[in-house]
């Protein structure tokens, strides 16, 4: 056995292939999510990041059942769309309170079995959340996601640093278009559709165009694999040349531009 490894969000889409990828390499996998069943080399256990107890249970069982957690791979998440002035606030909030706090609450809970094991043996753990393109870049109709996810890359940051001393190292993996059911969960809020003169639906209509053309799962799968057995990973990173590229040009051209050029493509 590699090592153990637990992923939220891991009955489907990245989280899927993420969770197979490091069984296929000989890792002890427990799946996170609030449905889901066991497979060959995973093991599912119920949980919900919204709900602190629950993850608080899961890590508990993982430490029993094994003594040790390696690494953890936060990625359970949603998305919803629409027009900011037109969303409901609760609605909003639900968007953070999964994609971001749902994050925290994970790794709260995880962290003290991880420091406790780093504590017993050699070697580092390893916190991977997943992030997203969307991040560094804020796309119109779908802001709450956009800032869910720069949250994420913010935390992940400051954890990286905060973390440096227990030999846990921190990344953010930020994946740009990938096919998923993703695309097709996303909660669509057509509020102001008239307002706006059909935009918002282009804007949504192109971005699920886009992913339906997108990656596979298993490309971002890789990375996240590779990420974790990094001794000192970058903090954030993209998959593929033309994000990597896109995100560079996010940190060196004037914001005023790249937002220009993101409003040309989704507007």
């Amino acid at each position: 056995m590699r090592g153990v490894v637990a992923v939220t969000g891991g009955s489907s889409g990245i989280g899927k292939a993420i969770a197979n990828r490091f069984a296929e390499k000989g890792w002890r996998v427990y799946e996170l999510s609030r449905s889901g069943s066991d497979s060959e080399g995973i093991c599912h256990i119920t949980a919900d990041v919204t709900d602190e107890q629950s993850l608080q249970a899961a890590f508990a069982d993982i430490a029993r059942q094994e003594g040790q957690l390696d690494v953890l791979v936060c990625n359970a998440g949603f998305g919803i769309s629409g027009a900011i002035e037109c969303t409901a606030l609760a609605d909003a909030q639900k968007q953070l309170d999964v994609n971001f706090f749902g994050t925290v609450r994970t790794i709260q809970a995880a962290l003290p079995y991880m420091r406790k094991n780093q504590k017993k043996k050699n070697g580092r753990a390893h916190i991977v959340n997943i992030s997203s393109m969307g991040g560094p870049m804020a796309l119109p109709f779908q802001a709450f996601y956009s800032c869910s996810k720069a949250a994420i890359n913010t935390l992940t940051m400051a954890l990286a640093n905060e973390l440096r001393p227990f030999d846990i190292s921190v990344c953010a993996v930020m994946p740009g278009d990938v096919k998923t059911g993703f695309t097709a969960a996303r909660e669509k809020n057509q509020s102001g559709s008239e307002l706006y003169g059909g935009i918002i639906e282009k804007s949504v209509s192109t971005m699920e165009k886009d992913e339906q053309n997108g990656m596979s799962p298993d490309r971002i799968a890789r990375k996240v694999y590779a990420m974790a057995q990094k001794k000192h990973p970058k903090p954030l990173c993209t998959v593929g040349l033309s994000y990597k590229l896109i995100a560079f040009l996010a940190k060196v051209l004037p914001a005023s531009v790249i937002n220009r050029l993101i409003g040309m493509i989704y507007c």
